[in-house]
């Protein structure tokens, strides 16, 4: 069957972005829906793909698109893990042709149009792609929460709840930013207990902007923003240590942080060609051309 349209997503811990197209790439329609993480589950990550997708056919005015006569670019949260990547392939439910990369990469791949460059993503999670003139790729961070992330809006929101535990111990005098985790997410042991055991990523990052407003006037929040700036910057110098490369910071606290960067580092920021749905469909369409389609 003749593919006939050409559809990029973007999934990861906080949303689903789809981006539907016809074989020119004139982009038709945009949909989106909830967390399509894979540490959610295939099952959870397809749903919410497939919903994504379906609501970028409706403002298309497509209605249902056949499956069958689609090509699917996917970036997903957790694609980097072979087993969960496998898992979701298994499961795809009948697309002409699918390619699936993590979302870092097609950040990567959206931000440089395919060229070398160097892409630091922190949105709910954090991970720095780079693609090499020769060619090859390489990945720093990804890790995943809660070992990972760092720098990320999860991060952010573990560590100040982490410093509204040791108040609520007797461990730290509280401030500003302890008050409004605490207002947040429960005043009592008791309730902060009941939240941290029913809280994901998607929750900790909900925390992060109390970490932003309250830099001025706590020096643990100033604290904790400079140690996310460092650690974006430990991700770039890792990917790329000659500092050759451009650079497109991607996700809402990258592009918090990015004016905080060293000077060297911030000097190679340029801005991004297009997003991660526009990495996705380059993916497919990447698909398209090997499988001669």
């Amino acid at each position: 069957m003749t593919v006939t349209w050409i559809i990029g997503v973007d999934g990861g811990g906080t949303g689903t972005r789809a981006r539907l197209c016809d074989r020119a790439g004139q982009v038709l329609g945009f949909g989106q829906a909830g967390p399509s993480s894979l540490s959610h589950g295939v099952a959870g990550a397809w749903g919410q793909v497939q919903a994504a997708i379906r609501a970028a056919a409706t403002s298309a005015g497509l209605g249902d698109v056949d499956l069958a006569r689609c090509a699917l670019g996917a970036g997903l949260a957790g694609a980097n893990d072979a087993a969960q990547a496998a898992g979701f392939i298994a499961h795809q439910p009948g697309f002409a042709v699918l390619a699936l990369e993590s979302d870092g990469f097609t950040a990567l791949l959206g931000a440089h149009a395919g060229r070398p460059g160097l892409v630091l993503v922190a949105g709910t999670g954090s991970v720095a792609e780079v693609l090499r003139a020769d060619g090859s790729r390489q990945m720093a961070g990804g890790w995943g929460f809660p070992i990972g992330d760092e720098g990320s809006g999860a991060w952010l929101g573990q560590q100040a709840v982490r410093l509204a535990h040791q108040v609520l111990d007797g461990r730290a005098v509280s401030g500003p930013l302890a008050d409004a985790v605490l207002a947040a997410t429960g005043r009592t042991p008791k309730a902060m207990l009941a939240w941290c055991l029913q809280a994901r990523q998607t929750a900790y990052a909900s925390l992060a902007p109390l970490v932003f407003d309250h830099e001025q006037h706590d020096p643990r929040a100033a604290a904790l923003i400079a140690e996310a700036v460092q650690a974006l910057a430990d991700l770039a110098h890792a990917l790329d240590p000659a500092g050759e490369l451009p650079v497109v910071c991607s996700g809402s606290i990258a592009h918090r942080l990015m004016p905080r960067l060293p000077a060297a580092l911030r000097a190679r920021c340029v801005e991004p060609a297009g997003d991660a749905a526009d990495g996705a469909l380059h993916l497919a369409r990447l698909a398209l051309e090997k499988e001669g389609l």
